[in-house]
């Protein structure tokens, strides 16, 4: 960022400054009006701790969805993703006696694998990815299956540290630090701003396009494999679900990197995603807290997802979508 935008001018605050009092904002004001109405059981300094551990989980796979996001693309194989990685992790870590590095390194690089199929077919098939990763989708939740023999992969008690404090947040730490460093110091940061700006644009510069968003679905592909570790390690079990299911994973994700495109231009991407996903927590452990009904809980988060979505994307006349 440039001095200019570092500092105050007549008065006015810089854009960095804006964009965390905007989230700032969302968390105090979200986390008042459920604590005013349930002041006994929402909101005390634990159930905060618990809400932030649970964001972790999701903003870490986030973080590195936003490159595939920021390109106009989407993946709707997020949940199959995360499931088909916990799964292999878990059966290397305990069933080969792998322990963390089974852990780590089957959730990482099935993840990436899904990434790199993704983002294969999506280049070669010249379809939607929504369509692309749809379809895949079903594939990868009928390998977790497979894999899993039909019942729930468990994770040992004593391979789960990664799933409580401190472990958990110093693996999400270094996936925020690794999105970061990769978006601004980085020729794939560049490129992939680039691109999503304005891709013939892009391709006139010389940029292999399809080489890059193939990259950025690795990428997300390895941080949904990061996702997978600290969602086993802190759930204990992953069931192998079909027809679909798995994508009930897929919203909150989604919505983080939404309002991590909403606050671009205030230049904090990743920060927004990071505390946008606790705001998201706050507000579903506030309909937790009140007995609502999943249905109604249901009905807010999509008349969020729909506004913040209307006030994000700017589709120009005949733009297809990717």
């Amino acid at each position: 960022m440039g001095s200019t935008e570092r500092v105050k001018k007549g008065g006015k605050l810089s854009g960095r400054t804006m964009g965390f009092l905007i989230l700032l904002l969302l968390v105090v004001a979200s986390w008042a009006v459920f604590k005013a109405i349930t002041p006994g059981n929402f909101g005390s300094p634990k159930n905060l701790l618990s809400y932030f551990e649970s964001s972790l989980m999701i903003s870490a796979g986030a973080a590195g969805f936003y490159f595939v996001m920021v390109m106009g693309m989407f993946d709707f194989s997020i949940g199959a993703n995360i499931m088909l990685s916990a799964i292999v992790g878990t059966t290397l870590a305990s069933r080969f006696n792998m322990g963390y590095f089974g852990l780590i390194a089957g959730c990482i690089l099935t993840g990436a694998i899904v990434g790199l199929l993704n983002g294969f077919f999506y280049v070669k098939l010249h379809i939607p990815s929504m369509i692309v990763t749809t379809g895949l989708a079903l594939i990868y939740e009928s390998i977790a299956s497979y894999i899993a023999g039909g019942q729930s992969a468990t994770l040992p008690s004593n391979l789960r540290k990664l799933g409580a404090m401190p472990g958990d947040l110093i693996l999400a730490v270094i996936a925020f630090l690794v999105a970061y460093l990769l978006l601004n110091y980085t020729k794939i940061g560049t490129y992939t701003y680039a691109i999503g700006s304005n891709e013939f644009v892009a391709k006139n510069m010389g940029i292999n396009v399809n080489l890059y968003k193939v990259i950025a679905f690795v990428i997300s592909g390895a941080f949904f494999g990061i996702e997978a570790i600290l969602t086993i390690s802190y759930g204990s079990s992953m069931v192998a679900e079909t027809g679909m299911a798995s994508m009930s994973r897929n919203f909150y994700p989604t919505m983080g990197c939404f309002l991590g495109l909403a606050l671009k231009k205030y230049g904090i991407p990743i920060p927004a995603i990071i505390i946008g996903e606790f705001f998201l927590q706050i507000i579903y452990y506030g309909f937790v807290a009140l007995g609502a009904p999943t249905a109604v809980n249901d009905v807010i988060s999509g008349l969020a997802l729909l506004i913040i979505v209307t006030l994000t994307t700017k589709v120009g006349k005949g733009e297809i979508v990717k």
